[in-house]
């Protein structure tokens, strides 16, 4: 009898320090899984809508007489600025029509390099 009280007593107290542990183990699995979602937030997420917005940004600055690139690799300068799209003007009397969100300003250093493939 008193051998089987003591058994009890151990059986009970093992099953609550493994209902504890269980209790650790699941905290730490929503821990880790927090952990995760907030690193690729501010690595992957963060910076790249930042990118967006400042690209965004850059296309409203854009006016008549901008150096442009579009998307497909085209340089040029806006010749008008409509509602949705820009017309570039790619070489003399040549106008393209090209959706705003296909055209990103130019650095002169782009602008160089593509006069002198050009003139090559």
């Amino acid at each position: 009898m008193l051998l089987d009280n003591i058994l009890a007593i151990l059986c009970d107290s093992a099953a609550a320090g493994a209902g504890e542990a269980q209790a650790t183990a699941d905290y730490s699995g929503i821990i880790m899984i927090v952990l995760l979602i907030a690193i690729f937030y501010f690595f992957m997420i963060r910076p790249q809508s930042k990118r967006q917005k400042k690209i965004k940004e850059e296309r409203a600055k854009l006016e008549k007489g901008s150096r442009v690139f579009t998307q497909g690799g085209i340089y040029g300068k806006v010749a008008e600025v409509k509602d949705t799209v820009f017309v570039v003007e790619i070489a003399p009397s040549v106008k393209i029509t090209v959706d705003k969100n296909c055209v990103y300003p130019a650095t002169e250093e782009a602008v160089q390099d593509a006069q002198q493939a050009a003139n090559k």
